[in-house]
């Protein structure tokens, strides 16, 4: 794979990502427990499997259950090799409050370094701010706390995942954060807007969610009642898919053709999902007509679309 530029971060990173949360905890439509899941050894393979393929870009977190832990078993000898995104816990208080800048410093601190030795590594690539809220962008402490962070730990860039609605768009205004990691795909583009204001920022973006949890696969054929209007628009992408393409591949060609996108965070639990990926990303992008025919596939009820919603009220077991 043609490794590609971060933004302006000085990072070079694979087209496609691993995501690294299938292999820590039970995610995604059918998967139910661990009897579903790869066991330890296994992940560990399918991760080094990963890298001689080229895939040099790995996204976990410590609420990704054991992920942390089983990347240091894969890659402790070949630290150098990768790119990890590892991220930290929230930054507010029961009340809803930002922390006092010492605690937030605290919480930060206790979270990377307990990061740092399940991954067995000195270092992070990419810090992030999980499921970052509008109070936490709003508060100019947050961004000097991870500098301050960054100064006393080996941490070489700051970021923060967000959420459709309009909190990316400040993220990149304020010139704070290196790399932000975004939701967008073929059904799903209200964040398509801020992909070339981040580009004109120099802001590194990598693009999650884009199968939206296997709904854009062929697991997404028959979904619980209360996403009929997905299913409906689901059957939609699926007829307008391109000849000898799955929806899956429309959806991801789609993404990692979009200007702005530098990599694609893929879900990869099983030797076939890294097959697909790696040759998705050499396959380049839609051809012209074809993305133009994916830029109008997005859902008509945006505000709809709540992926953590759907898991929490089982719709997506």
């Amino acid at each position: 794979m043609q490794a590609r530029q971060l933004g302006r971060t000085g990072l070079r990173v694979s087209p496609v990502s691993f995501g690294c949360v299938e292999l820590g905890i039970p995610y995604g439509i059918g998967v139910r427990d661990r009897a579903d899941m790869l066991s330890d050894g296994q992940a560990v393979a399918l991760l080094q499997a990963a890298l001689a393929r080229g895939v040099t870009l790995y996204d976990t977190a410590p609420s990704y259950g054991t992920s942390e832990a089983l990347l240091g078993r894969a890659f402790e000898s070949r630290r150098d090799d990768v790119v990890i995104c590892t991220k930290c816990p929230g930054l507010t208080g029961a009340d809803g409050r930002v922390l006092r800048k010492r605690a937030m410093r605290d919480r930060i601190l206790a979270s990377l370094d307990a990061s740092l030795k399940a991954l067995r590594t000195d270092h992070v690539d990419i810090l992030m701010l999980h499921r970052v809220e509008e109070a936490l962008i709003a508060n100019d402490e947050v961004a000097e706390v991870f500098e301050d962070v960054m100064s006393q730990r080996a941490v070489m860039l700051k970021g923060v995942s967000t959420y459709p609605g309009g909190i990316t768009g400040r993220v990149i205004a304020s010139g704070r954060w290196q790399v932000v990691q975004v939701a967008f795909s073929l059904m799903d583009q209200r964040e398509g807007p801020f992909l070339e204001m981040a580009e004109s920022a120099g802001v590194g973006v990598i693009a999650r969610s884009v199968l939206l949890k296997g709904i854009l696969t062929d697991r997404g054929r028959d979904l619980h009642p209360g996403l009929k209007s997905v299913q409906d628009h689901r059957e939609r992408c699926l007829a307008e898919t391109p000849a000898g393409m799955t929806l899956s591949t429309f959806a991801t060609r789609f993404a990692l053709g979009r200007r702005g996108v530098h990599s694609v965070l893929v879900g990869i639990d099983r030797e076939e999902y890294l097959d697909q990926a790696v040759a998705l990303a050499e396959a380049g992008p839609l051809a012209p007509d074809d993305a133009r025919r994916a830029e109008a596939l997005a859902f008509p009820e945006p505000d709809f679309i709540d992926l953590p919603g759907w898991h929490a009220k089982g719709w997506l077991t």
